[in-house]
């Protein structure tokens, strides 16, 4: 905090961009945003390439052959212990679902295609085998396989921040359960999305317009059970509070806002000691932190964090709990650690435009994702019809899945197309900056649907390996089977002017951790009250029973 503080104090009359002055009405920091960035020239020509190549392709084939070549259908299990359907026909009646409820079309405009499917037969699969967990479980499947199949060499790295915002989706009128959103001006739901630089989403929550979008930023971060190594979180002006970079703090993660009026935000001292320390920047410096409180209850703020990570309790749930009574001691130290950080934040953010343009790229991706939305969730004119919250959630989930598809096909295209001796150095460090999977100029989503199995795309990247299974997920926390169960939190450590200050972490195990089940025993057992036992088909009474995926990979 000290250092980001001195290195802008001393930086400051040499930025163009930051000025501190006298506290005026608004405000004493004046700031100026960063200059749009210039569009790439050869990005344009590059999707215009891959649509001659492979021509205007059919939403329902995106679909079919990312699920030819990831596991991601191998998620959706049955709730029964029986399944007579041919293995064929099952995978073409469960792609048609998800397209059905990924496009908001509905079963009945769909099983009026061409594919030899009755409407009566589609809605049967789909009470059997499309659930939450399933879908959940299909996301998780095609995003592992995107980030497996990019080319270090285009994409560079992976990396380890997300882009996280809501869309509002509409829903008719008569709906009981719609709500009004005061932002958006109308009636619907809100859809959370965390979205990686990539275009790839790791996440997404279905959530009333009252929800605290902050706490599903949080959720989001904690509860993905991807491969990503999340790390750090873009989000809009949603996630500036105090209590926002408090609770983030102390899980481990870095908040990474865009600040609305930022010319009004105070910087606060690290200790009364730090008076005059600041010349440059005493017009916006206030009160030094009080880490008194942080101290002397420290213990509480690492449980409240502890039940956030393993799931014992919700975001939310800490959240309304706080705010009902604001002068709650725990609460209290937890503003200060967000006020801490977020000094130490804004601090940073000011004097570093890299930083600013990062923060703002991220942004785009989640809103590039949005815009998706719109021409993919067309059925009905993208208004959600039913007033079942599970039966919103599926559609919601299956959309995900269906943009997932697209982001995994357009890459394998992106890097097919490269490969290719006419686009060999072709692309600038400004090209591969803004280059992005998430295009449909050659996607004809409407029409009728006519799905043909023999027919593929002639994709010349190598096929995923088929999974043996679809993977284990934690019941709780969906994180996979694997991470460490350990719990990291920060250590108060006393410094020499006995100031105290978060900083190096200690481990310690967790008792009684979340079971670990396969995704199809959660499928399976999705209604099944958490205190039952479930016997195991090789025996021992503890122990989930296991399922056989419908059918093997393409």
């Amino acid at each position: 905090m000290r250092a980001e503080l001195g290195a802008l104090d001393t930086a400051l009359p040499k930025l163009a961009w930051v000025s501190i002055g006298a506290r005026q009405r608004g405000g004493a920091i004046k700031f100026t945003e960063p200059e749009a960035q210039p569009e790439p020239k050869n990005l344009r020509r590059l999707k215009k390439a891959i649509q001659r190549k492979w021509g205007t392709v059919p939403l329902i084939d995106i679909l079919k052959e990312a699920a030819l070549r990831t596991p991601m259908l191998k998620a959706l299990a049955p709730i029964g212990t029986r399944e007579a359907v041919d293995e064929a026909k099952l995978l073409e009646r469960l792609l048609l679902i998800a397209y059905a409820y990924g496009t908001n079309s509905g079963i009945r405009a769909v099983a009026a295609g061409d594919h030899g499917h009755s409407e009566e037969e589609l809605r049967y699969t789909a009470r059997r085998y499309l659930t939450s967990p399933g879908l959940k479980g299909a996301q998780v499947a095609i995003a592992n396989a995107t980030f497996a199949a990019r080319s270090a060499s285009i994409r560079g790295q992976g990396t380890t921040t997300v882009a996280s915002d809501s869309t509002h989706f509409k829903a008719w009128d008569r709906n009981i359960f719609t709500e009004w959103h005061s932002r958006y001006g109308g009636r619907g739901i809100l859809v959370y999305w965390h979205v990686e630089k990539g275009s790839t989403a790791i996440h997404s929550q279905h959530l009333t317009c009252t929800a605290s979008e902050l706490a599903a930023a949080i959720e989001g971060m904690m509860r993905h059970a991807t491969t990503m190594n999340a790390e750090g979180n873009y989000v809009d002006s949603h996630g500036q509070s105090e209590i926002g970079f408090g609770l983030t703090r102390l899980l481990g993660y870095d908040l990474l806002p865009r600040i609305k009026q930022i010319n009004t935000v105070k910087l606060y001292r690290p200790g009364r000691e730090d008076e005059d320390t600041y010349d440059n920047l005493a017009d916006a410096m206030t009160r030094p932190i009080r880490w008194d409180v942080i101290e002397n209850n420290y213990d509480q703020l690492i449980k409240y964090a502890t039940a956030i990570r393993v799931g014992t309790a919700s975001t939310e749930a800490i959240l309304r709990r706080f705010t009902r009574t604001a002068s709650h001691p725990v609460y209290q130290a937890m503003l200060e650690v967000g006020r801490a950080q977020k000094t130490f934040f804004v601090a940073r953010y000011l004097r570093d435009r890299d930083l600013q343009r990062e923060i703002q790229e991220g942004l785009n991706v989640v809103e590039g994702w949005n815009g998706a939305n719109d021409v993919l969730f067309f059925g009905k004119s993208g208004e959600l019809a039913s007033n079942r919250r599970d039966q919103q959630e599926l559609s919601v989930l299956a959309l995900h899945l269906l943009q997932a598809a697209l982001v995994y096909v357009n890459t394998l295209m992106i890097q097919d197309m490269l490969a290719t001796p006419e686009w060999d150095g072709v692309l600038t460090d400004e090209d591969r900056r803004a280059l992005t999977p998430l295009f449909w100029m050659h996607i004809q989503p409407y029409g009728e649907v006519r799905l043909n199995m023999t027919s593929r795309l002639q994709l010349s990247a190598p096929l995923a390996p088929a999974a043996a299974s679809p993977g284990l997920v934690t019941q709780r926390t969906g994180r996979p089977r694997g991470r460490s169960n350990f719990i990291k939190a920060f250590t108060m450590v006393s410094t020499a002017s006995g100031v105290s200050r978060l900083a190096s972490y200690r481990r310690w195990p967790i008792r009684n951790s979340a079971r670990t089940w396969p995704t199809s025993a959660l499928s399976r057992c999705e209604k099944t009250s958490s205190n039952r036992r479930i016997s195991s088909s090789s025996g021992g009474s503890n122990s989930p029973r296991s399922s056989t995926p419908p059918f093997s990979n393409a």
